[in-house]
């Protein structure tokens, strides 16, 4: 098992610096290949009510082999319930479907600005953590103008944003807001489309000076950045790979040199959050 560093939110609540994201995994081989990852030291479990697999995510903490008080577990609302009461029911239901009293993080999936009721949302999430069906409270793919408004509306910002972040789309600008708004930032597609990361000969490059893989010098870059990185893999040996990072570090230099692999256009499906919509 690998253990794995720590850092505390504006809120108190502490979350390891690497997740293990549950996307597409589904059924009795997701619980296993998420339970490999706890074996492993993994202990933030990502997960979102869209996904269609916290029934999943819960079956395994139900098996797993350290106490629920020891993970960390997040879901997401999605957009068709931002009105309050509906956002307040799917957060119940979330739990239920997980065999949950409680998730240790919440978020807000996408702001879908044109429904303009992300708010009534935020208010849901703020209540029940009030209720104690939630320990901490944040969003996804949100503007900095979006936060602002909920903290300007209810007095209570995210204690997280999690953005698509990735050597091809860095969003320099968006954390460096975060970090003055003291908001933790976390990166959903962190090593972008695996086939051409793979190839990228600057990051290859980099990779061979340290003996380490392509990807652990990925997520090394985020750790760096001081954003979380949540990989997804169901093998236990790239699972372990993923988060053996910490026994090396990148030089200024080198983290420059991957910055300079971010482009415009660099999102992977042209999800802009000032127009995209999620339900």
């Amino acid at each position: 098992m690998s253990s794995i560093p720590e850092i505390k939110l504006n809120d108190g609540l502490t979350l390891p610096t690497v997740g293990f994201g549950t996307y597409k995994l589904n059924g009795n081989a997701g619980a296993n290949a998420i339970n490999s990852a706890i074996d492993t030291g993994y202990r933030l479990i990502d997960t979102a009510y869209n996904y269609e697999n916290e029934g999943t995510v819960g079956k395994a903490i139900q098996r797993a082999s350290v106490p629920r008080e020891e993970l960390r577990v997040a879901s997401k609302l999605p957009g068709r319930y931002h009105s309050y009461d509906k956002a307040v029911t799917t957060i119940q239901e979330s739990l239920y479907r997980a065999g949950l009293d409680y998730y240790d993080l919440y978020l807000i999936h996408w702001p879908n600005p044109k429904q303009d009721i992300y708010v009534e949302a935020w208010q849901a999430l703020i209540d029940a953590k009030k209720w104690g069906l939630i320990r901490s409270i944040g969003v996804c793919n949100f503007l900095p103008e979006h936060m602002e408004r909920l903290e300007k509306e209810t007095g209570t910002k995210p204690s997280m944003n999690q953005i698509e972040l990735h050597p091809f789309f860095n969003q320099e600008e968006q954390r460096i807001w975060h970090e003055e708004k003291n908001i933790q930032t976390q990166s959903w597609s962190p090593l972008a489309r695996a086939s051409e990361v793979i190839e990228n000969e600057t990051i290859g490059s980099i990779a061979d000076a340290h003996n380490k893989t392509i990807t652990q010098v990925i997520l090394r870059w985020h750790y760096q950045l001081g954003s979380i990185p949540i990989p997804k893999s169901s093998s236990p040996e790239r699972q372990l790979e993923n988060i053996s990072i910490f026994d090396f570090s990148l030089s200024d230099e080198e983290m420059g040199r991957i910055a300079e692999l971010t482009r415009p256009d660099g999102r992977i499906k042209d999800q802009d959050p000032a127009t995209y919509e999620e339900f």
